[in-house]
């Protein structure tokens, strides 16, 4: 019933391991699978190794979380060494990060070999150089994805930012460089305040907003590329349960990502969402999730 064949790809089920949740390692994304996950993002992987910002990283809020980790991640020479000849029996989709089309070009030549799929971050708001400072241009989202396809095989995915005043033609551009799919949102720029200290409480002070407080603009951006793209949407934002997930299905997702449901629920809540999901198309009289993506764009 939540069976779905995706970019080429079959996945158990339409529910994703978000980037940059949990640590990297080949188990990790095996365990999250066996929680449940349909397929996984791996963290964003760049050139050199980053260490991230310093603590604090993270702020939790009643209604989510703001994070500036600094794309921390070991390279791609470390992460290749580590995945290769590893064998999983689920998607993984490699997330990469540049600083412009040449660089991203030469991480989808360098990890094509472990990736089912690529993710293209285009989108992370607080790391300077990177994600949302060139990905808010749709001249730059166009370029990246070309190169990057002329170099592989392998399906793309341009994850766009909601830090513009229009995502839809960041998708465009994406769908115009032949991209295979663009997932939405990443997190929303924000910042939070220690009112004793009375200075910002990260400690790169601006980070980027996720959980549920979100969902209503994820949700929007995915009803808005839906009704203007031809290639699929991966929901992003705030999904922490199966109605959530539901919403992004009837406004045009044709799988969602799950991040920070994990951080505050646990991997658990891949299996909670999918048993959810089964008992609602049951219910509703739906033999397939696909029976249902788009539904509200109909009406």
């Amino acid at each position: 019933m939540l069976k779905i064949e995706l970019l080429g790809l079959e996945f158990e089920n339409p529910l994703i391991l978000a980037s940059g949740v949990v640590d990297m390692t080949p188990e990790l994304l095996r365990r999250a699978h066996r929680e449940g996950a349909g397929g996984v993002v791996t963290k964003s992987i760049g050139i050199e190794p980053r260490k991230g910002y310093e603590n604090p990283t993270i702020v939790e809020l009643p209604y989510g979380l703001i994070n500036a980790m600094g794309l921390p991640n070991p390279g791609w020479e470390a992460f290749l060494e580590e995945f290769k000849g590893q064998k999983f029996e689920f998607p993984v989709i490699v997330s990469v990060f540049g600083g412009n089309p040449d660089e991203f070009a030469f991480l989808v030549e360098r990890l094509d070999e472990v990736a089912d799929a690529f993710e293209l971050n285009l989108s992370c708001p607080h790391a300077k150089g990177y994600g949302m400072e060139i990905g808010q241009d749709p001249e730059n989202v166009y370029r990246i994805v070309k190169v990057t396809k002329e170099i592989t095989d392998k399906p793309i995915i341009a994850k766009l930012t909601p830090n513009t005043n229009d995502i839809v033609k960041l998708g465009l551009a994406a769908e115009r460089a032949e991209a295979d799919a663009v997932s939405a949102i990443n997190t929303v720029k924000a910042i939070a305040i220690d009112i004793y200290a009375k200075r910002p409480i990260l400690s790169n002070k601006v980070g980027g907003y996720s959980g549920p407080g979100i969902k209503p603009i994820a949700l929007r951006a995915v009803y808005d590329l839906a009704k203007s793209l031809d290639i699929p949407i991966i929901g992003i934002g705030g999904i922490t349960s199966w109605e959530d997930a539901v919403e992004f299905f009837l406004a045009g997702a044709s799988a969602v990502q799950i991040g920070t449901a994990v951080y505050l629920k646990g991997l658990s809540v891949f299996k909670e969402i999918a048993n959810g999901l089964e008992n609602y198309l049951r219910t509703e009289g739906f033999s397939s999730i696909r029976e249902i993506i788009g539904l509200a764009l109909k009406v």
